[in-house]
Parts: C-alpha cells; sequence; structure tokens
C-alpha cells in the first residue's frame, strides 16, 4: 500500500508541488494557497512561490 504525501496544486495554471498535510483543502482538491484555491479573483495575483509563474 502506498501514501500519497505530496501532489500538484490542483490550480491548472501552477507548477507546485503541495505536502497534502500543509495545503488548502477546498471541494476535495489540494491548493498550495488560498489564491490559488479561490480561482485567483479580481485583484489578485500568482501564489507567490519562487519559481512559479502561476498569474504573474
Amino acid at each position: 500500500m502506498t501514501t500519497v504525501m505530496q501532489m500538484k496544486c490542483a490550480c491548472p495554471h501552477c507548477l507546485c508541488i503541495v505536502n497534502l498535510s500543509d495545503s488548502v483543502m477546498k471541494d476535495g482538491r489540494a491548493f498550495c494557497g488560498d489564491a490559488c484555491a479561490n480561482g485567483h479573483p479580481p485583484g489578485s495575483s500568482g501564489c507567490g512561490h519562487t519559481g512559479c509563474g502561476c498569474y504573474s
């Protein structure tokens, strides 16, 4: 049996790998932060993680 501990952020434009233990969960999916989890609402920018070009 294998336990998954990390996965790619569920935001399709994000490159981040998140630890499931400290991810932002929304609708059963794991996101790297609030901006990604909320669909990058107007006024928000990228996820803010170094090296990720998600909506930046």
